[in-house]
């Protein structure tokens, strides 16, 4: 590919003066997925997929299984067997051929990541994407976790709303971690987004704001926002498999003391015991900055 960025990401990057660093890191990004890469996809438990639903709302999902769920079936392409949990929003564009679709795969075992961005096609199993990014991430603002033994999946009654309750709040503002789907022109994006529990803060019922610490200066999800403010966000309780998905849109304001992103929530879902994966208390990134109050 000539350039892996739009010029969204450029943007960002010319703004911040890290397009030479933002050069070099994107000399990491290409469609196939190597030996190393289709190894680690073949381990994982869980993937994360950012996608629209068929109004146009972006949205995060977790997806999981027996490792092998997901495994690449070629250069560029992989499966994933079975789907998101019932009543999950992205039940319906995974099964339409050509959503464009952003993976994120995660193992807070190794602190390692992977995505792989293109578009999906449902299967008679599950479905299947054509990669058209595929890269690594460095583990800074990785928790490090350990798998405990899987219970059997007992989703709860789903939740919706259009702002968080008061024990969604106390969510956000414990979680260490969040991810987040955002979407351009040329495809949709799966990110992470790690700190120190308060790092994400609640201002009101239906805002969220978060410093974006820096990273490896792509600013693929920010280059995103900055000509479509559509995203989703997925908030874990990795002790119980609940799974908090919240749509909306989110802007970023740049200043001299760092960048904080806000995020307006429009509709919240939350899945009681969506999955069968529970983990350990987190060993945090020494990278977590200390948290302080957003501007």
């Amino acid at each position: 590919m000539d350039d892996p960025y739009h010029e969204g990401s450029r943007a960002v990057q010319d703004r911040l003066g890290v397009r030479a660093v933002a050069d070099h890191v994107g000399r990491s990004i290409g469609p196939d997925i190597r030996e190393v890469a289709a190894a680690f996809l073949g381990l994982q438990p869980m993937l994360v997929i950012g996608a629209a639903d068929e109004a146009g709302r972006m949205w995060s999902s977790l997806l999981t299984g027996t490792p092998g769920f997901v495994r690449a079936t070629g250069p560029r392409r992989v499966a994933v067997t079975g789907g998101p949990p019932d009543g999950d929003p992205l039940t319906a564009a995974l099964a339409t051929e050509g959503t464009a679709v952003g993976t994120l795969a995660l193992d807070p075992r190794t602190r390692r990541r992977m995505r792989l961005n293109g578009t999906a096609a449902p299967t008679a199993g599950g479905f299947v994407v054509t990669a058209e990014q595929v890269f690594s991430n460095c583990p800074r603002y990785l928790q490090r976790r350990t798998l405990q033994a899987p219970v059997p999946a007992r989703p709860g009654a789903v939740r919706r709303g259009r702002e968080l309750t008061p024990g969604q709040q106390t969510l956000v503002r414990a979680a260490d971690t969040f991810f987040i789907a955002t979407a351009a022109a040329d495809g949709a994006d799966a990110g992470h987004r790690g700190g120190n529990p308060g790092f994400v803060q609640v201002t009101s019922p239906d805002e969220l704001s978060w410093q974006d610490y820096p990273g490896n200066s792509m600013f693929l999800t920010l280059g995103n926002l900055e000509g479509d403010s559509r995203a989703g966000l997925l908030f874990v309780d990795w002790s119980t498999g609940t799974t908090l998905q919240l749509t909306g849109t989110a802007t970023t304001a740049f200043g001299a003391a760092g960048r904080t992103t806000r995020f307006t929530v429009a509709e919240t879902v939350e899945t009681p015991h969506a999955g069968p994966l529970r983990w350990s208390a987190p060993e945090y990134s020494p990278a977590n900055p200390p948290v302080r109050e957003s501007a």
